[in-house]
C-alpha cells in the first residue's frame, strides 16, 4: 500500500517550524529558533541533563546538538558545568534569561497545538498521538538495529 505519511510527516515540520519563527519574533523572542526551542522545552523539564540525556530526550543527535549548545552558550540561555562526579561529563543548565523565557515560549506553543488541532476532536487527536507514538518507536527500534550492526 502505498503512502505519503513521511512526506506529510516532513512537510507538517517544515511548515511548523517556520510558523513558531514567525511566532517568536512576533514576541520579539531573537535569542533561540524554533529548533532550539526543542532544547529549551526538555531542560526546562530537566535543568542540569549531561549531553547525551538531553540527545536522547530532544531526539537530537549528538554532532547536531553540540553546535546548537554552543550557539545556545554564546546567546546566554545555557552554561555548561563539569559533573561534580564526573569530570568527563558536562551538564547542561539554563540561565536565568532562559528561564524567563518560559511562559512567552509555552503561550507560543499552546498556540501552535491550537493550530494543529483545529477542526480535530479530542478522540481523533489522542487516535493520531498514539499512532505516532507507534510510529516513533518502530523508528527508533529500527535505528537501534542498524546502530548495533
Amino acid at each position: 500500500m502505498k503512502s505519503n505519511s513521511g512526506f506529510y510527516i516532513s512537510r507538517i515540520k517544515q511548515v511548523n517550524t517556520r510558523l513558531l519563527n514567525k511566532f517568536l519574533a512576533q514576541k520579539n523572542i531573537t535569542a533561540f529558533n524554533g529548533e532550539q526551542g526543542r532544547i529549551l522545552h526538555v531542560l526546562w523539564e530537566n535543568d542540569g541533563i549531561s549531553n547525551r540525556e538531553l540527545s536522547k530526550k530532544s531526539g537530537l543527535a549528538m554532532s547536531s546538538l553540540t553546535t546548537m549548545l554552543e550557539r545556545m552558550e554564546e546567546k546566554n540561555l545555557l552554561i555548561r558545568k563539569f559533573c561534580p562526579t564526573d569530570k568527563r561529563k558536562s551538564l547542561i543548565f539554563l540561565t536565568n534569561y532562559a528561564k524567563s523565557l518560559k511562559s512567552e515560549y509555552d503561550e507560543i506553543s499552546d498556540k501552535m497545538n491550537e493550530i494543529s488541532f483545529e477542526g480535530i476532536s479530542d478522540e481523533d487527536r489522542l487516535a493520531f498521538e498514539a499512532t505516532l507514538e507507534k510510529v516513533l518507536y518502530n523508528f527508533e527500534r529500527a535505528e537501534q538495529k542498524f546502530n548495533k550492526k
